[in-house]
């Protein structure tokens, strides 16, 4: 008797599973926090533009909700800067020599370095400050460094009200050449959110920047020519051409140069550099389009690790 044995029965092997990238985007799905195109951002950014003025308003009004003296020290921080500076520098170290006018030009100096140094720092603290809410919406990151920028800039315009009461105290009125100050902010403006968008990212990595930030600022500020003159120190001799070259086109001197040639008569075309304006258009223009595409680039990674 002979025994035929059944074929072995083949198991159906599984269907391979379809590629889980191809199955989400067949279904319409993205990934959460994906960086959009940079044209798109642009768009996302603009279209939370009341977002932005909203929430760098609401900053300034509580940043000095706790004094008793309240909005008064957007005013009176930097005229007590300006009268130390003044001790230190004008007095002491007789910086004031040579310049004419130099309580209001060391005024506007000091003013106009303030809106920078004040949007740098803040610059640092827009993601690390804010994880709360980075964390908690979807919005575009860059927000938060503009809408502080946005707040440096309303307090500047509230402490350049001071500044033309204290000018014209010392003899300097309105003239037609005041008008040259809104181009020249608009310039400085530009070029300060540049700085801060590069240093949020900076600071979104690296926290302990911010700590670091008070010290690379001083430096800047005393090479910036906001106690002193550059064009003094250039007729002197004491210093090779390349170093007055570099002191002369610091960004942060070729905006205070503009805006004390705007607003002090005394403060003429000779005392700024060659093609100072477009040095200060050049500063702008790179400052902010590499710091927002800087930011931009690493949009998915803040608020994560």
């Amino acid at each position: 008797m002979t025994t035929t044995l059944a074929p072995p029965v083949q198991q159906a092997t599984p269907a391979e599973p379809e590629d889980l990238t191809a199955l989400a985007r067949r279904h319409g799905l993205s990934v959460s926090g994906a960086r959009p195109s940079l044209r798109v951002y642009v768009r996302q950014l603009w279209s939370r533009r009341d977002f932005i003025a909203a929430f760098a308003t609401a900053r300034l009004t509580a940043q000095f909700s706790q004094a008793r003296l309240g909005q008064v020290w957007q005013v009176a921080t930097p005229l007590l800067n300006a009268a130390v500076y003044y001790l230190i520098f004008g007095v002491l170290m007789n910086a004031k020599s040579g310049v004419p006018d130099y309580v209001p030009f060391l005024m506007t100096g000091i003013f106009v370095w303030t809106f920078t140094a004040n949007t740098a720092q803040a610059g640092t603290r827009a993601i690390s400050g804010n994880l709360g809410l980075v964390r908690a919406l979807h919005f575009p990151r860059a927000s938060l460094p503009i809408s502080l920028a946005v707040q440096q800039l309303q307090q500047l315009l509230f402490s350049l009200a001071a500044l033309v009461v204290m000018l014209a105290c010392f003899g300097e009125f309105p003239t037609w050449s005041w008008l040259l100050a809104i181009p020249a902010l608009f310039c400085q403006a530009l070029f300060s959110t540049g700085v801060a968008l590069a240093l949020a990212r900076v600071a979104a990595r690296t926290p302990d920047i911010s700590q670091l930030m008070p010290f690379v600022l001083r430096t800047w500020m005393y090479a910036s020519g906001a106690m002193w003159s550059i064009q003094n120190l250039a007729s002197s001799g004491r210093f090779p051409e390349a170093v007055v070259l570099a002191l002369q086109c610091n960004p942060a001197a070729v905006y205070i140069d503009l805006m004390r040639f705007a607003l002090i008569e005394s403060y003429t075309r000779a005392q700024l550099p060659p093609h100072v304006w477009g040095l200060a258009v050049g500063w702008a223009v790179l400052a902010f389009a590499g710091g927002f595409i800087w930011f931009w680039k690493a949009e998915e990674t803040y608020g994560r690790g």
